[in-house]
């Protein structure tokens, strides 16, 4: 942190402390300034998240599907299609049918989330309605790729910095706490209803544009979600699960977790063995590498494989694949 900067939040905390606010009274005065640091970072950094998800989402609006008179699924889609029917403001449009689905989130999800929401729909409104984009191509597949990409990066952007600037996660997420369908299920007959609606009253050309611009925004808000990188959680059981850790710290180059487990398959009244289970997380260019070296060392370990979202600290982006891949 910058010495100006932690001399004022160092001044904050004292502030709170004389009045009486400081939750935390029982923390060292170090303490809970680093605490408020790492809030503070983490919010400048959601915002710029916020901003740039902002600059991106209006960049595919304005550049690509307006122009064009292109829809979207979601909240956005419907406002663009009561915009092409009956010609009112987009940007209006689009503050207030998010409005219900903002009031939904201030109950359901958070009121940091509302506040984060509101402030990303209303810069979005704003952005549309002020920012002047060129039109960038008329060639219809360009403007729905193009422009469901720059949306759905601005979406996931957003998501990115812990708000929403579309509605329809938020009434998803609500409906799917309250039913059995799961979220994608919800997004899915919502968008549905959107295309058919469109096809009724727009034209069934617009509705299948529609459909590839939902199918490109949708596949960039998961691709800028679950992270450029694709990580994979891998659980190894085998006997010799010493050599394996060994492996994975010197060959590999990655850091690994030991749990203490014990060996299930025994029957009644045996007693269980205990075992060492091993966890590492590596990119999925790794994945036939360590695969190569837990066979090397027992080809009858038991391997379990599952995605991971994304990954953050310990060694798995400290070191370059590079340096590894010639041993």
């Amino acid at each position: 942190m910058i010495p100006f900067v932690h001399k004022i939040i160092a001044k904050v905390v004292k502030s709170r402390q004389k009045s009486g606010k400081s939750l935390n009274d029982t923390e060292p005065f170090e303490k809970r300034v680093s605490n408020l640091e790492v809030e503070i970072t983490h919010q400048i950094g959601d915002l710029f998240f916020l901003l740039l998800g902002v600059v991106s989402a209006s960049f595919g609006l304005r550049g690509f599907l307006m122009p064009s008179r292109f829809i979207d699924g979601g909240v956005t889609g419907v406002s663009l299609m009561v915009n092409e029917l009956l010609g009112i403001s987009f940007p209006l449009l689009l503050v207030c049918f998010n409005l219900p689905f903002l009031i939904l989130a201030y109950f359901s999800i958070g009121k940091r989330f509302a506040i984060k929401s509101v402030l990303g729909i209303v810069l979005l409104a704003l952005a549309v309605a002020i920012i002047p984009y060129p039109t960038i191509t008329d060639d219809k597949i360009l403007v729905a790729a193009f422009g469901g990409l720059f949306l759905g990066l601005g979406i996931g952007l957003a998501i990115r910095g812990g708000a929403i600037i579309d509605g329809t996660e938020v009434l998803a997420i609500f409906i799917s706490r309250k039913t059995s369908l799961t979220v994608g299920n919800v997004i899915l007959i919502f968008n549905v209803i959107i295309f058919a609606t469109a096809s009724y009253f727009l034209s069934t050309e617009i509705a299948l544009y529609a459909i590839l611009t939902y199918f490109a925004a949708s596949k960039t808000v998961d691709f800028v979600i679950d992270g450029i990188e694709e990580f994979m959680g891998i659980t190894i059981i085998s006997a010799k699960n010493e050599e394996i850790r060994l492996a994975i710290i010197e060959k590999m180059g990655r850091g690994c977790t030991i749990y203490k487990g014990e060996n299930g398959f025994s029957k009644e009244g045996e007693t269980r063995k205990p075992v060492d289970v091993v966890y590492t997380v590596i990119t999925r260019l790794e994945m036939s590498k360590l695969k190569t070296e837990v066979d090397k060392i027992d080809s009858q370990a038991f391997m379990i494989m599952t995605s991971v979202k994304d990954a953050k600290g310990g060694m798995i982006k400290k070191k370059p694949i590079k340096k590894f891949d010639k041993k």
